[in-house]
């Protein structure tokens, strides 16, 4: 059988690797779907420089999915419909989140098919029950409708500890084209770039951080194992981040300049700095205090104060900031402004209410 594969330039984009914001949800505060806010944001990472979009994944809000809410297929057709009307004039990546058991995903799977997503994020979230035999299967299943984007979600929110045997096996996938490592945890991550260098694919597949406390050391490091006798090196080359929903003009220019960085000394050491200001930014906005209880809403605020979202609205009425959020969140922005992307935002926003799509 043959499966689907990827268009040259979205492939080529992707293992040269991009920044791909994890798309957030715009509710009204009657919490339903905001559509010219959902659409605004989609026109904002567009016009961010981000090479991509991730739709229906956890920064999406996995409620989305209820029966009683069914706003999976809007959202994947919203996004999608933006970026077509928008035409940003180059290789645009669209990812779509897919989860569930093998019969839910393979459903997600045509349905963001059928909406011209070019890869699924297939969580494995929540199948605790499954051996990882099993779960290779549903992964396999998945690539003959779509191809596979990987990842490794953190058991914090939801996701498993996999052994490096399953990266092993997911490697071997033919159309799996890109693994989000965002375990949370050096060992595990550590386990996934081990599995792929072992892997006569390990040329084919990129890595892309979803770790978002370590995102810039990420980027900076080159992983070097011995296979066989014969030195492989792997980097991640990009990525797919809740973090770089919010700030991403600001992500776009740092991974560019890290791209650009080279290896010399004194950058690299100025780079880690910047690194751990980022992480001080991702654990306000992530709410790492409260193991991650108001990440969604912290997302949601830095978007609010910038004039993109009009409220801090989720799903689930109990996803709201945690006590001491606002504040942590009022320190980062004042600490670290050259990591922000409020101009831009500011004239973007004057464009997009001047010229209405």
């Amino acid at each position: 059988m043959t499966l689907p594969t990827l268009p040259p330039s979205i492939s080529q984009l992707l293992r040269e690797g991009t920044v791909i914001p994890a798309h957030p949800l715009a509710l009204t505060k009657e919490r339903r779907l905001d559509e010219k806010r959902q659409k605004l944001l989609t026109q904002y990472y567009m016009a961010s420089g981000a090479g991509g979009v991730a739709v229906g994944v956890h920064t999406t809000q996995f409620e989305i999915r209820k029966p009683e809410i069914n706003l999976l297929e809007p959202v994947l057709r919203l996004a999608s419909e933006q970026i077509r009307d928008s035409d940003p004039g180059r290789p645009f990546i669209k990812v779509a989140g897919i989860v569930g058991p093998t019969s839910q995903a393979l459903r997600e799977a045509e349905l963001a098919v059928k909406h011209g997503y070019h890869l699924g994020l297939v969580s494995m979230g929540g199948l605790n029950d499954q051996r990882e035999s099993d779960l290779i299967k549903r992964l396999e299943a998945v690539a003959e409708i779509i191809p596979v984007f990987g990842f490794y979600l953190q058991p914090a929110v939801g996701g498993r500890l996999l052994s490096y045997d399953f990266w092993k096996d997911a490697a071997s996938i033919p159309n799996l084209y890109a693994i989000k490592v965002a375990a949370f945890n050096r060992y595990q991550t550590l386990d996934v770039v081990r599995a792929v260098c072992a892997s006569p694919r390990y040329d084919d597949i990129a890595l892309y951080t979803g770790n978002d406390d370590n995102i810039v050391a990420d980027l900076l490091t080159t992983y070097r194992f011995d296979v066989g006798g014969k030195q492989i090196e792997k980097k991640f080359v990009g990525g797919l981040l809740g973090h770089w929903a919010v700030w991403t003009g600001a992500a776009v220019k740092l991974l560019n300049y890290i791209k650009h960085s080279g290896s010399d000394n004194g950058v690299v050491s100025e780079l880690l700095s910047v690194g751990i200001k980022v992480t001080d930014m991702n654990a306000a906005i992530f709410d790492s205090a409260n193991a991650f209880h108001g990440c969604i809403p912290g997302i949601h605020e830095v978007l609010r104060r910038q004039g993109l979202l009009e409220g801090t609205w989720c799903l689930n009425p109990e996803e709201k900031l945690s006590a001491g959020q606002l504040e942590e969140i009022d320190r980062v922005c004042q600490a670290y402004p050259g990591l922000t992307d409020d101009e831009q935002v500011k004239h973007f926003l004057e464009k997009a209410f001047s010229h209405p799509h």
